[in-house]
């Protein structure tokens, strides 16, 4: 998923996020910077979110179901390697192993690495579900993979 997707993403879904929370046009403005003009023409489909916006959008309703489903996960890691294109964890993130949006394409000496199901980007879980690393490129996914089983298998 590039920028452009996911501000496009973000943009068809925003009434969506915004009925979850049962906020008015008005309050939801007013959480995400916008003007109540702005909103409705974002929300009628006459134009997108900018970057700011949706990244603001995913920050502040990480939790919102509705973007979770859209995105296969986590919105505020999206915008990260969105942004990044790859992440790399020295403080480690646990997640829930990847049982809803993620299938296992390889596993050795505890680590997994899995693809979204949605959005089509990897990541590298350890034998206790901390994602260590994320990317879209399969080949780089893949590299980081074999350089965990590896430094595993010298310790």
């Amino acid at each position: 998923m590039n920028k452009e997707q996911l501000i496009n993403l973000v943009s068809v879904k925003l009434k969506l996020v915004r009925t979850e929370r049962n906020y008015t046009q008005e309050k939801m403005a007013e959480v995400i910077g916008l003007s109540k003009k702005t909103l409705v023409q974002i929300e009628k489909g006459r134009i997108s979110a900018g970057w700011t916006t949706t990244a603001a959008v995913c920050a502040i309703f990480r939790n919102s179901d509705t973007l979770q489903s859209a995105l296969g996960g986590d919105p505020v890691e999206m915008v990260e390697l969105t942004a990044h294109d790859t992440i790399t964890r020295s403080s480690r993130d646990k997640t829930t192993g990847g049982h809803l949006w993620w299938r296992d394409v390889d596993q050795q000496n505890g680590f997994r690495l899995q693809q979204n199901v949605i959005s089509s980007h990897y990541r590298v879980l350890d034998s206790e579900d901390y994602r260590l690393f994320s990317t879209y490129d399969a080949a780089e996914a893949e590299e980081h993979f074999q350089d965990y089983i590896r430094q595993d298998e010298s310790e």
